[in-house]
């Protein structure tokens, strides 16, 4: 069930249109299944999730021992105590046992190691770290958090200084695929963090980078005023979709025509998979370590 809106939440006649809120993550759910949108966000009791996957924590692990290397004064970021703190971020939820998260542990120590060892952290300026940012952009307000923003000078391989610095969108990726510049370009995401960033930090921001640590490649792309524009018309376009099928649960529509499954394989992966028959029919179940790489 859903409750019905307050007052708050209503157009008024005569009054401004309220923005409609929105987050990548969001629009993300959204584009991928509807009903997996509704489960998440609208249903209340929310239905039963499934248990962590072995893969998520291992990326939660590496974000959050980076957060607390980059927020390490510079002076004291060694690949040690990268290390160091990947070890105490460590947790094994949703391995399937000690000696695999032995393996894997092991795994994403070299990983923080060698990124940081093959990009200097001492030259990172980071205005942001796990930094929630927000913006109104045309219809919406855009937000959501981002990994790391750095201040930095074009051309320059020094931190600049504070009030001459544009800032980078910097994201961290753990996952098995390689990366590449069209992916950072077409990340939907970035884009809209680049907008978020601009307004929360009163800064020049137009660069996003993915920096993938299982390889230690870097992919960045740098936005112009009609890449943002479109990702903003997306996003908007989302968000009316989103507040229209809302708008007729709320009254009484069919949630299953207003948020239909989108049957896939990756249905394997949904927290969801056990409250929905046709994505549980579409692909098998997946043991909560079977994302891992070899």
């Amino acid at each position: 069930m859903v409750a019905a809106p307050g007052p708050d939440q209503l157009s008024l006649v005569g009054m401004p249109t309220q923005l409609l809120k929105v987050t990548p993550s969001r629009l993300a759910t959204w584009a991928g299944c509807k009903r997996r949108f509704r489960m998440t966000y609208l249903d209340r009791p929310t239905p039963p999730r499934g248990g962590p996957w072995a893969h998520s924590t291992l990326g939660a692990v590496v974000h959050a021992a980076l957060r607390t290397f980059y927020a390490t004064p510079p002076a004291r970021r060694t690949a040690s105590v990268a290390q160091a703190a990947l070890a105490a971020a460590w947790t094994g939820e949703g391995f399937a046992d000690a000696a695999q998260q032995a393996v894997y542990r092991a795994r994403a120590q070299d990983w923080v190691a060698g990124y940081v060892s093959d990009h200097d952290p001492r030259e990172v300026d980071a205005v942001g770290l796990e930094r929630w940012v927000s913006a109104p952009v045309g219809e919406l307000v855009v937000e959501g958090r981002v990994d790391r923003i750095d201040a930095r000078s074009r051309g320059q391989h020094r931190p600049p200084a504070p009030d001459a610095a544009e800032v980078v969108v910097v994201d961290y990726k753990t996952g098995q695929r390689g990366l590449s510049v069209a992916a950072a370009a077409g990340s939907q995401a970035l884009a809209l963090y680049v907008l978020a960033s601009r307004h929360t930090l009163r800064r020049p921001c137009s660069r996003v980078e993915l920096h993938h640590l299982p390889t230690g490649e870097v992919h960045g792309f740098d936005h112009t005023p009609a890449t943002l524009a479109q990702a903003v018309q997306h996003a908007q376009e989302q968000a009316q979709a989103i507040a229209r099928a809302t708008k007729s649960l709320v009254a009484g529509g069919d949630p299953e025509v207003l948020f239909p499954p989108r049957p896939a394989p990756s249905c394997s992966w949904c927290d969801f998979r056990r409250s929905c028959p046709e994505g549980a029919a579409a692909s098998p179940r997946r043991e909560p370590w079977a994302g891992l790489a070899p």
